[in-house]
């Protein structure tokens, strides 16, 4: 697969919708019916004319809250949610399931994960180291979209320790921390909190000096990489912006 293939295969993803009209603020919660997909703005992201099998995202109460459960067979595809906002306090709950098999995030071939929480960022493309800025170009006239420049990723992972950073196995865009690690399924509820600019700039930090504003939200499961099974729920998702916001 070429470059740039490999670019829209990681970045489309995590773009579509992005230059619509009305972009919300700031998150909003999740809203719907149980058994639903959340309601707008939250959308499903995936690959166009998409073939893979489509990563599910639907509601549940859990302990009189709604939960977002994510199902992923041998599937592909985001839940996200435009913004526009300073990166501020992310916060959250995750549990575990069910993880991928064979992951390694490492690999192209095992670039899979049961539950992520990500963050795009208006990144400048001048930032951009030169090769991959070309790469970035060529793609976004390939797919007219405006696909984010940055993006950091929250995984839970089976294989690398917590507290592990490292670049999406297909482009550079993309970087994960992986915050949890080393547990079997099924997992209790685990809370986070992450600073995002400070977070950006320990992932972006040889690209900036300070954090752009926010972009999206996003959360996801891939598996069809590995080709295996995944189930993990994610609830009380918030964002308080920083800066003067």
């Amino acid at each position: 697969m070429r470059p740039r293939c490999l670019l829209l295969r990681t970045l489309l993803p995590l773009s579509l919708g992005l230059g619509a009209a009305g972009v919300a603020a700031d998150l909003t919660p999740w809203a719907g019916a149980p058994g639903a997909q959340p309601l707008l703005p939250w959308r499903f992201a995936g690959l166009p004319a998409q073939t893979l099998p489509r990563t599910r995202y639907s509601l549940v109460e859990s302990d009189g809250a709604l939960s977002l459960r994510i199902e992923a067979r041998a599937s592909y595809g985001n839940l996200l949610h435009p913004t526009d906002s300073m990166p501020g306090q992310l916060q959250w709950q995750w549990r575990v399931e069910r993880f991928a098999a064979s992951t390694d995030l490492r690999t192209q071939a095992g670039d899979d994960t049961a539950v992520k929480v990500c963050a795009l960022f208006d990144h400048a493309l001048e930032r951009v180291p030169f090769v991959e800025r070309q790469l970035l170009r060529l793609a976004r006239s390939r797919s007219g979209e405006d696909l984010p420049a940055a993006t950091l990723c929250y995984v839970w992972d089976t294989g690398l320790a917590a507290g592990t950073w490292i670049d999406n196995a297909y482009s550079r865009r993309v970087r994960y921390l992986v915050l949890r690690g080393g547990e079997t399924a099924p997992t209790p509820w685990r809370q986070e909190s992450r600073d995002l600019a400070a977070d950006f700039l320990r992932a972006f930090g040889d690209e900036a000096t300070e954090a752009p504003r926010l972009r999206a939200i996003a959360v996801g499961a891939y598996t069809d990489n590995t080709g295996s099974q995944a189930l993990a729920f994610v609830r009380g998702l918030q964002h308080r912006p920083g800066g003067s916001e």
